[in-house]
């Protein structure tokens, strides 16, 4: 097996975040279910982005994250993923390149525009997204760059990426790729209703294909189609060898050798933004494990990124969280 260059390489959708507080009487006037992820149209898209008071606008996207996440740690990660050529993704390059995460794959000159994901928080931390695809989705086998995937010791690819099919086909042209290579395939499930959409195709990935699997509580639920945690967390043991499922403030519980074990949630004085927890977690975890360290100690990782992120506003961290890996007695 050849040399890699990067612990982590990322695969998903560009997307722009633009977030922005609301109180539970917008999300109705305005249709918008609470604390999950909706798909809109191009004009949808404009028409919310007017209705935001005071938005932040930084670059999101749940693979993308991730990728920004493992670079904190002090990790080697690069990103693959579709943006236009507007000032949307000129943004999105610049602040994942920044971060020191290369990305080179070309921007689409003509049609849709960047990839954008509006999301309204609650005072108690909740996040609605709706999210206007664009140029994200016309991700092709064509963009898949396989010497930067053979270069990653773990290809993560981020569920929403299922939603069109040439991307879908992408999607699992980078998965044969890694494999063939010998390296290891993580896929994070994205959000229960992504799951209703994909189901199949995901029991099949999960089953046949996927060597880590990240998913939360609802996700891991929608896959088995079931209200049982415990008979969920079961029937995933027998399909993957490696699992992590996040449950907001009880931890997680994580599936390897042996019995699953449950991880406490890092403590936190105040949660301000859910958006990006599990994409963080997702971070600390597979910086983790591609350094080698116990799943109890990826799972602490995960925790710890989580943890950073709800406690601000934005996707992405805003403290090293290599120097908070250190202060918790983690030398990685």
């Amino acid at each position: 097996m050849t040399s890699t260059r990067f612990d982590v390489v990322g695969l998903g959708n560009a997307i722009v975040d633009i977030l922005s507080r609301a109180d539970d009487a917008f999300l109705q006037e305005w249709g918008i279910q609470k604390d999950a992820m909706t798909l809109i149209d191009e004009p949808r898209a404009h028409a919310l982005t007017a209705e935001t008071k005071n938005p932040v606008i930084t670059s999101g996207g749940s693979g993308a994250n991730t990728i920004a996440g493992i670079a904190s740690f002090g990790g080697s990660a690069a990103y693959i993923g579709k943006t236009a050529n507007d000032d949307l993704g000129r943004q999105f390059r610049e602040e994942l390149t920044n971060s020191g995460v290369p990305f080179a794959t070309h921007p689409l000159d003509g049609g849709p525009a960047t990839a954008r994901c509006i999301i309204f928080v609650n005072d108690d931390g909740a996040r609605s997204m709706n999210t206007f695809l664009g140029a994200s989705v016309l991700f092709s086998k064509a963009d898949v760059d396989e010497d930067v995937v053979r270069a990653g010791k773990i290809l993560y690819l981020e569920g929403y990426l299922f939603d069109k099919d040439d991307a879908k086909t992408a999607f699992v042209h980078a998965s044969e790729i890694a494999k063939a290579a010998g390296r290891l395939v993580s896929l994070t499930l994205s959000d229960s209703f992504c799951v209703d959409r994909h189901r199949e195709s995901f029991l099949h990935l999960v089953q046949n294909h996927v060597d880590i699997l990240f998913a939360n509580e609802e996700e891991l639920l929608s896959l088995y189609q079931t209200r049982d945690f415990d008979e969920a967390i079961s029937r995933l043991q027998a399909d993957t060898a490696i699992a992590a499922v996040t449950r907001s403030e009880k931890g997680s519980v994580v599936i390897g050798d042996g019995e699953p074990i449950v991880i406490l949630a890092e403590p936190i004085a105040k949660v301000v933004d859910t958006t990006g927890a599990g994409d963080q977690y997702a971070a600390g975890f597979l910086f983790g494990y591609a350094k080698g360290l116990p799943l109890v100690t990826c799972a602490r990782l995960g925790h710890i990124a989580a943890a950073e992120v709800i406690s601000h506003f934005g996707p992405r961290p805003e403290v090293s969280l290599a120097s908070l890996a250190l202060a918790a007695g983690i030398d990685a």
